[in-house]
C-alpha cells in the first residue's frame, strides 16, 4: 500500500502491531486496536471517541465505535488523511474525559423458546446441555452493548458465557422477526429489524431496539449493560400487546 505524501510512516497504515490507522475510502481511517472482542480493548476505542470529541478536531464529521476500532469520518477538503492521523495520535494518550451520557442498566424480558421458531433444543444438544441450564447461563449473565450497529437500532453485545460459545448457524434463515433474541460465536444481540441471519435464536422479547416514533429510535446505547429475564407467554402476550399501543414496557436503571 502506497503512503500518502502528507504522512508518514509506514506503521501507521497496516503494520502489526496496535494502534494503527487504516483508510476506508478517500474520506474516513479506521483506528485499530486489536482483533478480538476485549472489555479492554473496547475501553480504548471508546477513551478515543470521547478524546476526539472533546478535542474538537476541525474537519472531523462523525465518529463511530465498534468492537476493536474507532471509525473516522472526514471532509477531505478540510483535512488530509496524514494530517487527521497526526492529529489523533496525540489523543491515544489522553485521559478519558468521563461520558456525556451515563451508561444504563437493562432487564429484558424474553420467551425462551417461543413463540415462533428457536434454536434452543438443537442449541442445548450441541452444547450438551439442557434446554433449561442453557435458559439459566444465558439468563444468568450481564452483557455490556458494545455498539449499536450492524442494522439500526441493533446492540452488538459481549459477555455471552464462554460454555455459550457456538458458530453460526452453516443455512442462514432468510428472514427472523424483530425482536429475536439471538447468540454467534462470543456475541450476542437483539434483532432490530426483519432481516436474514445464521444467528441461533434463543427466545423472543417484546421491546423493540428501534423505534423511528421517538426522537431518539435507538433503545440502546455503547456502554450501556443488560440481563435477560425469563418469562412466561402469558406475560409476553401481555407486554407485546402493551408494546404494539405504544406503551413503554421496560425502563432502564442507572448503571451500578
Amino acid at each position: 500500500m502506497s503512503e500518502p505524501k502528507d504522512c508518514l510512516p509506514s506503521h501507521a497504515y497496516g503494520a502489526q502491531t496496535y494502534p494503527r490507522f487504516m483508510p476506508v475510502g478517500d474520506a474516513a481511517l479506521t483506528v485499530e486496536f486489536g482483533d478480538v472482542i476485549l472489555a479492554g480493548i473496547h475501553a480504548e476505542v471508546l477513551a478515543l471517541d470521547m478524546a476526539v470529541a472533546a478535542a474538537e478536531v476541525s474537519g472531523v464529521t462523525e465518529t463511530a465505535p465498534s468492537y476493536r476500532s474507532l471509525l473516522v469520518c472526514y471532509e477531505p477538503a478540510e483535512i488530509s488523511f496524514g494530517a487527521l492521523v497526526a492529529r489523533l495520535r496525540p489523543l491515544l494518550t489522553r485521559p478519558a474525559q468521563p461520558a456525556q451520557r451515563s451508561p444504563r442498566q437493562w432487564t429484558v424480558p424474553v420467551l425462551y423458546g417461543e413463540p415462533s421458531v428457536t434454536d434452543v433444543d438443537e442449541v442445548a444438544g450441541r452444547l450438551g446441555l439442557s434446554p433449561a441450564e442453557l435458559v439459566a447461563m444465558h439468563a444468568g449473565a450481564d452483557y455490556v452493548v458494545y455498539f449499536v450497529g450492524a442494522a439500526p437500532g441493533m446492540p452488538m453485545m459481549g459477555g455471552l458465557p464462554t460454555a455459550l460459545h457456538l458458530p453460526r448457524r452453516p443455512q442462514p434463515r432468510p428472514r427472523i422477526p424483530v425482536g429475536s433474541v439471538v447468540t454467534a460465536g462470543s456475541q450476542a444481540t437483539v434483532i432490530s429489524i426483519p432481516m436474514p441471519s445464521g444467528w441461533h435464536i434463543l427466545g423472543h422479547t417484546p421491546i423493540r431496539p428501534l423505534d423511528l416514533s421517538l426522537p431518539d429510535p435507538f433503545l440502546f446505547r455503547s456502554g450501556d449493560t443488560v440481563r435477560f429475564r425469563p418469562i412466561t407467554r402469558v406475560e409476553y402476550d401481555d407486554l407485546t400487546a402493551r408494546a404494539d399501543r405504544g406503551e413503554t414496557v421496560v425502563l432502564p436503571e442507572a448503571a451500578p
